[in-house]
């Protein structure tokens, strides 16, 4: 079985066929799957999903694009929707530069109170890091993530920077771009990241792999990263399958 830990099935893109691809994953190999808040409403709805489907859990966090609608009353009810039982996570959180709004002072500003809010209630934190490596390694020791735990999702850098991160005990998140020809950097990070280390996600809707690159995704392309990890690591499908199913299960604390 597969566990996609970091989906968004509640965005629009699934709004003709949800129900029906989401009730077809587990006769498809897909044994686990986190719905990934990253606004107050996304949150909400991963909850509803959760809820809906016994396979399914939820996180409850405010992606840093997202940041400009948190104040302390929201960040408030943002805790209120840790409470729930099937929250496995505060994500996703985190520093994104490629746009450039909201400001970067705004997203490290939530960045940080988010990851105190994980500290606080015991939950690990799924980071999101795009184009802001140094700021988010430099934030994450500063608030000793270390001992918050969790994952670096969608991880695009190097492996200097994956290194750092795997010092710091997290997960790397790895998906489609994994497929993809050009995707040498990311391929050297497999290489080098202990299995044990790793953990499988679609990002879906997003981030279809190779040969499916391009359209919507969904949980049933994650044969197409199990097989290319496998080839990378010398390792049979069954046992990268088995290994990231263990990992999900122990990044989300899931008995």
């Amino acid at each position: 079985m597969i566990f996609d830990t970091h989906a968004h099935y509640n965005d629009q893109a699934f709004d003709e066929d949800r129900e029906k691809l989401i009730q077809s994953l587990p006769e498809n190999g897909i044994g686990l799957v986190v719905n990934i808040g990253a606004s107050l409403e996304s949150t909400a709805e991963s909850i509803k999903l959760a809820e809906t489907y016994p396979y399914f859990y939820a996180s409850a966090g405010v992606h840093p694009s997202e940041t400009a609608e948190l104040n302390d009353q929201n960040l408030a009810r943002l805790k209120e929707y840790t409470n729930q039982k099937k929250v496995v996570a505060v994500g996703e959180i985190g520093l994104d530069y490629y746009w450039d709004e909201p400001d970067r002072e705004i997203q490290k500003v939530w960045f940080e109170r988010q990851m105190e809010m994980a500290r606080e209630i015991n939950l690990p934190v799924i980071v999101h890091s795009r184009d802001a490596a140094k700021d988010t390694l430099d934030m994450m020791k500063a608030a000793r993530a270390g001992e918050i735990g969790g994952v670096i999702h969608c991880f695009s850098y190097g492996v200097e920077m994956a290194r750092e991160f795997l010092n710091m005990d997290f997960y790397l998140g790895i998906g489609g771009v994994l497929t993809f020809k050009n995707a040498k950097k990311l391929k050297e990070v497999a290489e080098y990241t202990p299995l044990d280390r790793i953990v499988l996600e679609t990002d879906c809707p997003y981030m279809a792999p190779t040969p499916n690159r391009g359209k919507r995704n969904s949980s049933l392309n994650l044969p197409y990263v199990v097989e290319e990890l496998a080839r990378i690591k010398g390792l049979t499908v069954e046992e990268i399958e088995q290994a990231t199913f263990e990992n999900g299960k122990n990044l989300y604390r899931l008995k």
